[in-house]
């Protein structure tokens, strides 16, 4: 069986690179005939895999974080192709999610038991416009501070992220959103609102802690507006999901969510998705998994 292998030079800060030869032997040790794809931006990256699913290949592998999962995503979504995904990055929610182990070589020869004996796993995503998402959808809050680290040139990795919070707690203020689920519509005052096929986002917060990855719901966190002070105190809580027990937080389930705000912008598997107003449609079983660890 060939398998196309998709691998991102720049996850975790080359983690993925240098880790790539070791899991495309694997792969061939276990009896699969890997093929790498020479993508080097997002885009080609979906390009030649949906180029590789559609002339038959076994499997899409991602190595990599959840931006190239989500590369990955966008060619194999609503085919029969199983994807694969090989933790390599700085976030690795997907992979979590999913139970893979955490050893990029150690997933890989899990994957390849799975493609070999013909196991595979559906799993939901998200479909918000012509983009597929694996993970949670997010806008409000966390958008602006992604917004904000991607326009930063200094400082370098996380600590870029730590700065664009800090200027946007300095600058932050409620977001007027519309919010419909499932055709029940409400107008609030929030902080955030994070949409959520998985549980995890941002490297391992649990934002939505009880979302379930092949219920054919989202779970819906909404942060109500509140102070800084709020926001600081709930940020740690995300860790291990006890902030929906916060007053200000509310949990809601559907399967179609529609958002709206002026001049907020929606991520999702830490990718730029689309500005709102957008409709996000959980679809069940939109694609198949191989090397997951269990239900």
């Amino acid at each position: 069986m060939d398998v196309s292998v998709l691998i991102s030079p720049a996850a975790g800060r080359g983690r993925a690179r240098a880790r790539a030869g070791a899991v495309v032997d694997a792969l061939r040790s276990a009896g699969l005939d890997p093929h790498v794809l020479p993508a080097t931006t997002g885009a080609e990256a979906e390009r030649q895999a949906a180029t590789a699913v559609a002339e038959g290949t076994g499997a899409v592998v991602a190595v990599g974080g959840d931006g190239t999962a989500h590369a990955a995503l966008q060619a194999v979504a609503g085919t029969p192709t199983p994807l694969v995904v090989v933790p390599a990055g700085t976030g690795n929610d997907l992979a979590m999610a999913l139970r893979v182990p955490p050893d990029p070589v150690a997933a890989a020869r899990s994957a390849a038991a799975d493609l070999l004996a013909g196991r595979s796993r559906p799993m939901d995503a998200g479909r918000t416009g012509d983009r597929w998402w694996a993970t949670v959808l997010c806008c409000g809050f966390d958008s602006a501070v992604t917004d904000r680290a991607n326009r930063l040139r200094w400082p370098p990795g996380r600590r870029r992220y730590d700065l664009a919070v800090l200027l946007e707690l300095a600058r932050l203020r409620p977001y007027e959103m519309t919010l419909s689920l499932d055709g029940e519509e409400r107008t609030l005052a929030a902080t955030m609102v994070a949409v959520g096929n998985t549980p995890w986002y941002g490297g391992g917060l649990r934002i939505c802690p009880g979302a379930e990855l092949d219920d054919g719901l989202f779970d819906v966190t909404v942060v109500a507006a509140g102070s800084r002070l709020d926001l600081i105190r709930t940020k740690p809580r995300l860790a291990d999901g006890t902030h929906v027990q916060h007053p200000a937080v509310s949990v809601h389930r559907a399967s179609r969510v529609e958002l709206s705000c002026a001049g907020v912008t929606t991520y999702a598997d830490g990718e730029p998705i689309a500005p709102l107003p957008v409709t996000s449609e959980c679809v069940p079983g939109a694609v198949r998994i191989a090397g997951a660890g269990g239900p």
